[in-house]
């Protein structure tokens, strides 16, 4: 399936995806159209990046594993234009990256490093048009969580505040070499118009999450003690006694636009 094959490493926390059915459907997902930007992070053996390939004919590939770029860049001869990005993720400036023009990520993310990569697309997501990535299950569920549940948080909150966040579908081990311990999942996240976002200072915004699910047993109004008062929360429509994982995103942005107390 993906034309070499290589030992992972444990240190990366590479799991090498073979199953054909999977790829297919992640295919299916992403439906790449002629003129797109498609950005893969992580191509590890190929086994998206080479079936993209075919249906695209051309590919940017973050990699980040010296010893997977020359058989990469050989394989990838037969199916089309690979150009490839010799770096850590977190490193890459997307904005830089598109040129002018949105991009299209799609990846099968370490998941050691799946939030850090979560969190730096975000700050490109103004390029961004789409992204379609492969994480642990309970990732995914935490991502797309609705308030009230027990694994709704910071995670959830952000994401939704900037995206429109659509768990597609569960992966089991043994798609993978070596299979991981957990199951996985396939999620498309779609950034949204910035207008539609509505917040003002992203900073505060961020800063406000935190902190409201930093401690997630006290109500509100001892978790965010640092940044808001009782008077601010109630001006934003909150009950102070409420706790984090009962508001809905659009109450923590309000939130956020509230102005400061001041001293």
């Amino acid at each position: 399936m993906s034309g070499f094959s290589q030992p992972a490493k444990k240190s990366l926390g590479q799991h090498f995806l073979h199953e054909r059915g999977v790829v297919e459907r992640i295919l299916l997902a992403v439906d790449p159209k002629p003129g797109d930007h498609l950005v893969e992070i992580g191509p590890g053996q190929g086994a998206m990046t080479f079936p993209l390939l075919q249906r695209h004919g051309r590919l940017t590939a973050i990699e980040f594993d010296r010893d997977l770029l020359a058989p990469l860049t050989e394989a990838a001869r037969a199916h089309g234009t690979l150009t490839l990005v010799h770096a850590n993720v977190l490193d890459v400036d997307f904005t830089a990256l598109a040129g002018g023009a949105p991009i299209r990520l799609v990846g099968n993310l370490p998941y050691n490093l799946s939030s850090p990569i979560l969190f730096h697309a975000l700050d490109h997501a103004a390029v961004v048009q789409d992204m379609h990535f492969m994480l642990q299950k309970e990732v995914v569920e935490r991502m797309a969580a609705p308030p009230g549940s027990k694994v709704y948080g910071r995670l959830s909150v952000m994401l939704q505040a900037w995206c429109e966040v659509t768990a597609l579908f569960t992966v089991g081990p043994g798609a993978f070499r070596p299979p991981p311990k957990v199951d996985s999942a396939v999620v498309r996240l779609v950034p949204r118009p910035p207008a539609s976002v509505g917040i003002a200072d992203p900073a505060r915004f961020a800063a406000l999450v935190r902190d409201a699910f930093g401690q997630r047993r006290k109500t509100l109004r001892n978790a965010l003690s640092r940044l808001c008062d009782e008077t601010t929360l109630r001006a934003a429509g909150i009950d102070p006694q409420a706790r984090a994982e009962q508001l809905p995103v659009a109450d923590f942005v309000r939130l956020s636009n509230q102005p400061p107390p001041t001293a």
